[in-house]
């Protein structure tokens, strides 16, 4: 394995074109390398483009293409930007994957927009990937969650820690 970071896009709000007010939308070329340009990251990468899908039409197929490009890397830092929807689920599907520390990330405002949290976000875990040790972990909303004690409150549009011990109930 190597020091490098490895980043896999798999679409998502992060990467959205919205083209009308209406809502028509698409999922287009990643923004990560150019945010990370303008933050000035000097920090090796390389960037997998593997997906670009809305999460919720992401498959139990998708979600083994992205465990699988994870475990193919040879980086031990895996920073992947994902729909927010479904990443609490596709973040559980990571959590057997030993040896790498792996952040989830991705925006509730496209990349594109002036008002993005996709930065702020994807500063967050670029910073958790290098201060966490191994396992799954979600960045946003200026927190860092473990996979297996977060869930994504519809109602109020961010993450928010659960007791691990009641998964089931939440």
């Amino acid at each position: 394995m190597n020091d490098e970071i490895c980043i896999i896009t798999t679409g998502g709000t992060i990467d959205k074109v919205y083209f009308d007010a209406k809502g028509g939308y698409e999922v287009g070329a990643t923004m990560v390398r150019g945010i990370l340009e303008h933050a000035r990251v000097l920090e090796p990468v390389s960037i997998v483009e593997l997906l670009r899908k809305d999460s919720l039409d992401m498959t139990a197929a998708d979600r083994a293409a992205i465990r699988a490009a994870i475990i193919a890397s040879p980086a031990r830092r895996v920073l992947v930007t994902h729909g927010t929807d479904t990443m609490v689920e596709t973040a559980r599907e990571l959590l057997d994957i030993g040896g790498k520390t792996i952040v989830l990330t991705g925006a509730l405002q496209p990349g594109r927009m002036s008002d993005s949290d996709a930065p702020f976000n994807l500063g967050l875990a670029f910073g958790a990937l290098k201060s966490r040790g191994p396992g799954v972990f979600i960045a946003a909303n200026g927190h860092i969650f473990d996979a297996t004690a977060v869930r994504k409150n519809r109602e109020l549009n961010r993450f928010e820690a659960v007791d691990p011990q009641a998964k089931g109930r939440s």
